[in-house]
């Protein structure tokens, strides 16, 4: 969802580092207490309708340590809002003042983060490297080749640079990164993929190759990430943060490999969909509001079942053409788990508060199920135990 300087096949555990697994565990043997602790051993309530309903939410945020009044922590306790995502600089405000100052603050600000939240957040970031860096190295962060200079020095390389990357955001709190792109560089002129030197090349079996470096390094840190951006949007010509971007003629089913390649081997732990068009797959809708894309493609006929993003619904590809109201409906009816609001590229700070309720007043009215619900809040809560929480992700306020 980066802007610059703007059969079936469950995902693999990631491999615990120190600590790793702490904050499933708290889970663990809180539930066993509460369930110990009811009458005559009665299984207890399960989170609220409004609780599993917050789960599905990431969005993001103004500001580098929000005091207790701030809508996002407001979010966070009340509406508990499964995940946020974190911008180095304000699209919106045309200003480089966002959310990342120093790697000290940074800590400060995911520990605050994570002490207002009832379960652990999904802190998450875009950290690509080149252009595409949220961390960028005159704030004093380490730097990060794109992935066209790792694609040319080799997988080796991908792997140094991811571990570095990775071990890097564990030690700031950063549990979930938005990386690898799995885009195929088939249009050399794409001005948000090739353009930017985001993918690993034109070749299915490279990609794959790099990407499973960046899953393996990552893993190794504790640290989650996101394939992107589904069904491929390596050979579109536009930019889906400016509007709709059509890759009917331009998409070959080749860019579907190096899905399929990580797939088979347990290295997907979520699924960005993208806002590309596609009228082959959906006459109708772009990928991220698609059913046939989202239930039909990814689900059914590649097999996952784990947690799937959508990329920003606030890109004007989506904004400039559905209401809201109509995107979080898609959104639901498509079986996507997590609805993402960067709160970047337009800012409104009660946009979670807005499709928090859209949703809740969907259930109420019967439109869609809890059901419906319980099975993105299960898949969600399945990858929240696999962080592998290292001392430092956990943070500490100085």
């Amino acid at each position: 969802m980066s802007r610059p300087r703007a059969g079936p096949c469950p995902a693999a555990r990631p491999r615990a580092t120190h600590g790793a697994g702490a904050t499933a565990l708290l889970w663990r043997l809180g539930a066993a207490l509460v369930f110990l602790a009811a009458p005559g051993g009665a299984q207890p309530a399960g989170p609220s309708l409004d609780a599993r309903i917050g789960q599905m939410l990431m969005v993001g945020f103004r500001g580098t340590l929000p005091g207790p009044e701030h809508p996002i922590l407001e979010d966070i306790r009340d509406r508990r809002i499964g995940g946020v995502i974190l911008f180095d600089r304000d699209v919106a405000a045309a200003s480089d003042r966002r959310n990342i100052r120093s790697p000290a603050q940074v800590r400060r600000l995911t520990a605050r983060l994570q002490k207002a939240a009832e379960r652990p957040l999904l802190i998450a970031v875009d950290q690509e490297g080149g252009r595409v860096s949220r961390l960028p190295p005159e704030r004093g962060f380490t730097p990060t080749p794109s992935a066209a200079e790792l694609a040319a020095a080799g997988p080796e390389a991908t792997r140094r640079a991811a571990g570095e990357t990775a071990r890097q955001l564990g030690s700031l709190g950063l549990n979930l990164n938005l990386v690898p792109v799995l885009d195929l560089a088939r249009n050399p002129d794409s001005p948000v993929i090739a353009g930017l030197e985001r993918s690993f090349g034109a070749d299915p079996g490279s990609v794959a190759r790099h990407a499973a470096a960046v899953v393996h390094a990552h893993r190794a840190a504790g640290v989650l990430t996101s394939v992107k951006h589904f069904p491929g949007h390596g050979s579109a010509r536009g930019d889906t943060h400016r509007g709709l971007v059509d890759i009917t003629r331009t998409w070959d089913p080749a860019e579907l490999a190096p899905y399929r390649r990580l797939l088979a081997r347990g290295l997907v732990d979520t699924v960005m969909v993208g806002h590309l068009m596609h009228r082959g797959l959906d006459p109708e809708w772009p990928a991220s509001l698609s059913r046939r894309v989202i239930h039909g493609l990814v689900r059914k006929e590649l097999g996952f079942e784990g947690v799937v993003i959508l990329d920003d619904l606030q890109m004007g590809a989506i904004r400039e053409h559905h209401e809201l109201r109509t995107v979080v409906r898609r959104a639901l009816e498509a079986d996507a788990d997590i609805l993402l609001f960067g709160n970047n590229l337009v800012y409104e700070p009660r946009i979670a508060a807005r499709v928090h309720g859209i949703i809740r007043e969907m259930v109420r009215s019967g439109r869609v199920s809890e059901e419906r619900i319980d099975r993105s809040y299960r898949r969600i809560q399945t990858l929240k135990e696999r962080v592998g929480t290292n001392p430092g992700s956990l943070g500490k306020e100085d």
